[in-house]
């Protein structure tokens, strides 16, 4: 279902009295932010790793006069505005950014602001979600002391979001924050996620499933290992390990509704260490990735299936560390349509479009278990200079933004919390 579908029903804003001098606003901390966002990706920081990052947004917010509560972890942080107008128990409007960057190196030799750390960049911009929210907070910071903000806000800098699976410790920075609290109280949330393919000024929206499910997979095989001479006295582990690495993702194919979209990858094989020795160990590891919820809970039993009949064919022993990862983002339809109202009352016009349909990812975010405690909805923000024809996807170290994105998402959540209609 695209968005257009579902505004009919939506829960929309009174287009006609947008936030009075917001516009100004967010132009006069635009280059703040700008010069903020520069900064963060000079200096970018793993998961879990964002001292720095989460310093320098507690020293902004302090400044402001707003009161940031660090996570348990020591990365990340929450930050409650509630202005004295606010009906006493009314429920928290949220908006969320992710703070971490990738293990990855900056290829952008060219611009004064490259990452400074080698092997560590902000190639999937998060830079530009932290500084969009930094700015919605110093922008509603200042209209709850004009009395403008009638509303209770939380703004959560979340950690670790490109953490993957794969351990009782590897879980994304969502539920940190869940853990801590962040959800309760939240009536509904947002996040934007920048997207090189939607030109600066606009958004794309999509009501239901965004993004996919993603699991992370180790197979283990093993067996007595032998010489190369005599396979037929041992368990032929590399033969065992490339049959299952060819054989198992289209075995789970056909098992499954070719409706989910479930897609089995694998990312690393090992097995040997000698040319005339059959090994008694060997590794497959992948992901699990689905477009839908109910190939994501089936998935797991039926892998388990599929593999003991494959290792049972070749005499292997065999275990499967399956990790779970994230669900699908299911964007809520009045989330979307609120969206949809702010972002058109506040950049559309004659002639100008300023929301678009947008396609599912097969993408990972965990954005996704907030949306397990409260409607909302993510929206891809668009970074992509008009006329530009350079590909800068996502997870590549030439990755970079139209940095005028920043304003365009400040504005957006402001109006979301400033307008009344809002629920």
């Amino acid at each position: 279902m695209n968005r257009r579908e579902s505004a009919q029903s939506a829960v929309t804003l009174t287009a006609a009295r947008p936030a009075a001098g917001l516009r100004d606003r967010v132009r006069e901390l635009e280059p703040e932010l700008i010069a903020f966002r520069r900064d963060l990706h000079r200096h970018p920081e793993l998961g879990r790793q964002e001292f720095r990052t989460t310093g320098r947004l507690r020293d902004r917010l302090v400044a402001a006069g707003l009161a940031p509560r660090i996570l348990p972890g020591g990365t990340g942080m929450l930050v409650d505005i509630v202005p004295e107008s606010a009906p006493r128990g009314a429920e928290f409007l949220a908006f969320r950014a992710d703070i971490d960057a990738l293990p990855i190196d900056d290829a952008k030799t060219e611009v004064p602001y490259r990452s400074s750390v080698p092997g560590r960049a902000h190639a999937c911009g998060h830079d530009v979600h932290t500084s969009v929210l930094l700015g919605t907070a110093l922008v509603l910071a200042e209209a709850a002391r004009t009395g403008e903000l009638r509303r209770p806000v939380r703004l959560v800098f979340q950690p670790a979001e490109e953490v993957m699976p794969g351990g009782a410790l590897d879980v994304g920075g969502a539920l940190d924050v869940i853990a801590a609290g962040g959800m309760e109280g939240v009536g509904r949330i947002f996040a934007v996620h920048c997207d090189p393919k939607v030109e600066v000024g606009r958004i794309g929206l999509r009501v239901g499933a965004i993004t996919s499910a993603c699991d992370r997979l180790v197979l283990h095989l093993d067996g007595p290992g032998g010489h190369t001479a005599r396979p037929h006295l041992t368990t032929d582990l590399v033969t065992a390990v490339a049959r299952t690495a060819a054989e198992l993702p289209a075995a789970l194919a056909r098992r499954m509704d070719p409706r989910w979209g479930v897609s089995l990858v694998w990312g690393r094989i090992a097995a040997g260490s000698a040319p005339n020795v059959i090994p008694q160990h060997a590794e497959l590891e992948g992901t699990v990735r689905c477009l839908e919820l109910d190939g994501w809970r089936e998935a797991p039993d039926l892998l388990h299936e599929l593999i003991a009949r494959l290792a049972e064919t070749h005499r292997a022993k065999w275990t499967l560390d399956y990790h779970r990862g994230v669900p699908p983002v299911v964007n809520e339809a009045g989330s979307v349509g609120l969206l949809d109202a702010a972002m058109t009352a506040r950049f559309g016009g004659p002639g100008a479009t300023a929301v678009e349909d947008t396609e599912q990812s097969l993408g990972g975010e965990d954005f996704s278990w907030y949306l397990e405690h409260a409607p909302g909805a993510l929206a891809r923000l668009g970074v992509r200079t008009p006329g530009d024809s350079a590909v800068r996807d996502l997870h590549q170290g030439r990755f970079d933004v139209d940095e005028r994105a920043i304003a365009v998402g400040v504005e957006l959540f402001a109006a979301l919390a400033l307008e009344p209609g809002t629920p």
